[in-house]
């Protein structure tokens, strides 16, 4: 395929991950994907791993780890490869075909998700899902089963403030006016469902640790002067290490 005719086919898709397909062209993704890279903690080297990716999407962090040398790279998803969204599977389609790829793909909701049906991998991504999901400790325990050691978990958290397992539910469009946002657990909310499901470590990627309210209070601000910062505090992503 030519430059220019790779141009074209590029803007005709609208793109979640901004990724390099070589020869200097980028796609014109939302997310920065390379900046999420450096919080998510992918092993430099995967060498003779699997790796499944569950939210695929453009498939930014497949092909990233079949680039770091995975032996197999499972791509899922269903929501947007499925057209439900304003996304769909053509960013992926096209980009595995431009950088000659041997990432696989299967279209399949995380609820489905098991040994028998996908097999289980080495090292499992479930980046940005997880306050998507309407049942969101079932869709561990289906991540957890086709883990065979490792799973990084990347999520909207919420109510950082609060010490005991909470979550704040989303009835409507609250979160950033998408109403297929649904929970926003806070910290021990998402390490106590972890450890639930089966998971024995679980650790937070230091890159994404928040100060505590004490800790704001100690440079002296007021909470009811400073609500956008509050706000900034209590909502953040953040990326979960986890091992059988």
């Amino acid at each position: 395929m030519s430059i220019d005719k790779l141009k074209k086919e590029v803007s005709k898709i609208k793109w979640w991950h901004r990724m390099d397909l070589g020869n200097g062209i980028i796609t014109p993704g939302i997310q920065d994907s390379l900046g999420i890279l450096k919080t998510v903690g992918l092993p430099q080297n995967l060498t003779g791993r699997t790796v499944l990716d569950i939210g695929a999407w453009d498939g930014f962090f497949s092909f990233e780890a079949e680039r770091r040398g995975a032996e197999r790279v499972v791509a899922t998803d269903s929501f947007v490869w499925q057209g439900k969204s304003w996304g769909s599977k053509a960013g992926f389609d096209l980009a595995r075909k431009v950088l000659n790829s041997r990432v696989e793909d299967m279209e399949i909701d995380v609820l489905e998700l098991s040994p028998d049906r996908v097999g289980t991998f080495d090292l499992v991504l479930f980046l940005g899902v997880l306050y998507h999901m309407r049942h969101p400790l079932l869709a561990l325990e289906r991540v957890f089963s086709v883990t065979r050691n490792q799973l990084i978990l990347e999520t909207h958290v919420d109510m950082l403030d609060i010490k005991a397992p909470a979550m704040r539910f989303y009835p409507g469009a609250e979160l950033v006016n998408d109403p297929t946002n649904w929970w926003g657990p806070n910290l021990p909310a998402v390490e106590a469902m972890l450890k639930t499901v089966g998971f024995q470590k679980v650790q937070i990627a230091p890159e994404c640790l928040l100060p505590s309210y004490k800790e704001v209070k100690a440079f002296g601000l007021k909470i009811k002067k400073h609500r956008p910062l509050v706000q900034r505090i209590q909502h953040k992503r953040m990326v979960f290490h986890a091992w059988r």
